[in-house]
């Protein structure tokens, strides 16, 4: 692995367990009214463990290891959301309230 790989492996970790030191529930089950509560303890595998979610996708020009770009999501959500921006998830919650196939299954 070269430096550079080294170096951003290591801002991300950091990125990443500052978001996991608030704690906080996930922000995509929150916006569809359903429990947040992430169980930290999980393995990284599981589909309801935490994940850091870029909330300005990356690849749409996000910044990586911005504290302000990151929140908690479980692992399942944050793969549902995929590089949609968070006012089109926003969008499908309030549509979600009127037909709830638009939402996330809660049965991963």
């Amino acid at each position: 692995m070269s430096k550079a790989n080294d170096a951003n492996g290591h801002r991300w970790r950091i990125a990443r367990e500052r978001v996991r030191a608030r704690g906080d529930g996930c922000w995509i089950c929150r916006v569809f009214g359903r429990p947040d509560a992430i169980d930290y303890s999980l393995s990284a595998t599981h589909p309801m463990s935490f994940e850091a979610d870029h909330l300005v996708p990356v690849s749409k020009g996000g910044a990586m290891f911005d504290p302000e770009n990151l929140a908690a999501a479980h692992r399942a959500c944050n793969n549902w959301r995929k590089n949609r921006s968070v006012a089109e998830v926003l969008a499908l919650a309030r549509a979600a309230r009127s037909s709830p196939s638009v939402a996330p299954t809660s049965e991963w």
